[in-house]
């Protein structure tokens, strides 16, 4: 790992939302529901699907990113049978070569849940996902449900600062010095 790496995850306890810096797809969506309603910060509108199972959405960066976690927000009682029940979350460079990292379930979920990519308090480079792709892919709904509703997805990755790029590194040449103020 590189000092700028390890100045970026310094602080443990802050996260940051960065799929703000993603290009989102998914496999399908009814008319009006589209991949927008995913990152759109409104609870009442959701992405649906169409189609058979099983539905993917892929989150595509342009370099190289650090993830901590998603938080998917899943509604069992508005949505029902439209409910997510087993997800698959895979990572890769492209459609191509993904591979799964982790498959979960769950049970009546109501509000945010949270898919931890990373182990508790280990933020060290080597311990964390990196990647420039993730797809979250639904394998069940519950009730045997074919199209599927989600209603946001965030990711999550290290905050970082300006200053903190700069940390452990020494500026103190006459040539850097020459351009460190402006006149």
């Amino acid at each position: 790992p590189n000092r700028r790496e390890d100045a970026l995850i310094e602080n443990k306890d802050e996260k940051q939302e960065i799929g703000k810096y993603a290009v989102w797809s998914v496999s399908s969506a009814k008319g009006g529901n589209g991949v927008e309603h995913l990152r759109d910060d409104n609870l009442t509108t959701f992405w649906q699907s169409s189609g058979t199972l099983p539905h993917y959405i892929n989150i595509q960066f342009q370099k190289k990113m650090t993830i901590l976690e998603i938080k998917l927000h899943l509604d069992i009682h508005a949505d029902e049978s439209y409910t997510p029940f087993c997800f698959s979350i895979r990572s890769g460079t492209t459609f191509h070569d993904l591979k799964e990292i982790k498959k979960i379930e769950f049970q009546d979920p109501q509000g945010w849940v949270t898919v931890p990519l990373s182990e508790p308090n280990k933020f060290e480079s080597d311990q964390c996902l990196r990647t420039t792709f993730l797809q979250i892919a639904v394998l069940l709904n519950h009730q045997n449900g074919r199209d599927t509703h989600i209603r946001q997805v965030k990711v999550f990755g290290p905050r970082s600062t300006y200053r903190d790029a700069f940390v452990n590194y020494d500026f103190t040449s006459p040539s850097f010095f020459s351009y460190a103020s402006i006149r």
